[in-house]
């Protein structure tokens, strides 16, 4: 954990987190922590145990062992105080049917009674022109835009996200990244869980990554990308790579139909021994990216048992946590 539970800075920290399901390990000793002013992107795969920590986070769910703070408050224990500076957006439910948009949002603004403005979040969500809409009335994009602006009507101090855009056009899409980043900018601590990891790339500060019920990664991109540059090309389909190696000293790699990686740092020379080599053996270049893996590439590093090249990738595992858990 990076921290221990009460110290400066910190909105939320979990520390030594345990969850059980009877015999199911669902969460096994989680440590980590949240910042004011910061997005956290809470990632992994289905079954990881993300869902469990965050629902012990947002009091919904008692730990088994170990111990969680949100604003210096016990989650379970203090809920009623806690739920007054909290946003929570869940992905489903929690509101009625027949409900309409407008008519929601300004009782949650009643009930917080922190100031936000209901017709602003209407308007800041993009709802102005469904405000008379009922739930049942929405699609999905307009649901989670609507469960957005409810959470956002406590005017948190921590806010709990949970696939904010999940099903959102790439307008919304936009808008809710904004208004995701202008909250951690006014201080807030933002804890996003999500599956989009173009998503988590672009408005988080810090990541988390869950794996069998343990954190495997905590860090900022910068601090996960260390040490794993890359190339990444397109050309012909039927590149000789034992060629390709042997004359320039580059091991690429094929992941996909005319896709190729290069793990190695991307100075220009190296990019100017590869494009030559292509160019004398014929083979076009196109969509060439270097520099710092994608979140996504980081992503399948650390939780698929397997390299792209087939190999183990160990090192990139490597996060002083042994590997177990709920599967």
């Amino acid at each position: 954990m990076n921290g221990s539970i009460g110290s400066n800075g910190a909105a939320v920290e979990v520390d030594g987190l345990t969850v059980r399901y009877g015999d199911l390990v669902a969460v096994n000793g989680v440590s980590f922590r949240a910042d004011h002013g910061q997005v956290t992107a809470v990632l992994g795969p289905n079954g990881a145990g993300k869902t469990s920590t965050i629902e012990v986070c947002e009091g919904y769910r008692r730990p088994t062992s170990g111990a969680v703070r949100v604003l210096g408050l016990d989650p379970a224990d203090d809920q009623r105080r806690l739920s007054e500076r909290m946003g929570v957006m869940l992905q489903d439910g929690g509101v009625y049917p027949s409900a309409r948009v407008r008519d929601t949002v300004r009782h949650y603004c009643a009930l917080y009674d922190r100031g936000a403005d209901a017709a602003e979040l209407v308007d800041a969500v993009g709802l102005a022109d469904r405000a008379s809409a009922t739930w049942r009335r929405l699609s999905g994009g307009e649901k989670q835009r609507l469960s957005l602006a409810l959470a956002l009507a406590a005017r948190p101090d921590v806010a709990f996200l949970d696939e904010p855009t999940s099903g959102v056009d790439v307008l919304g899409r936009d808008t809710i990244r904004s208004i995701v980043r202008d909250l951690a900018d006014g201080g807030c601590a933002v804890v996003l869980a999500t599956h989009e990891l173009d998503e988590a790339e672009r408005v988080a500060d810090r990541v988390v990554i869950f794996d069998h019920g343990e954190v495997i990664a905590d860090g900022t991109l910068d601090e996960l990308r260390r040490g794993h540059d890359e190339i990444r090309f397109r050309s012909s389909p039927d590149i000789d790579l034992a060629s390709l190696a042997a004359e320039t000293g580059l091991a690429a790699v094929s992941v996909g139909s005319g896709e190729y990686l290069v793990r190695v740092a991307s100075d220009p020379q190296v990019i100017a021994r590869l494009s030559g080599w292509l160019g004398t053996h014929g083979h076009p270049l196109g969509d060439l990216r270097a520099g710092a893996q994608r979140l996504e590439d980081v992503f399948r590093r650390l939780t698929s048992p397997a390299a792209p090249d087939g190999s183990a990738d160990a090192a990139g595992r490597s996060t002083g946590r042994r590997r177990g858990g709920a599967r």
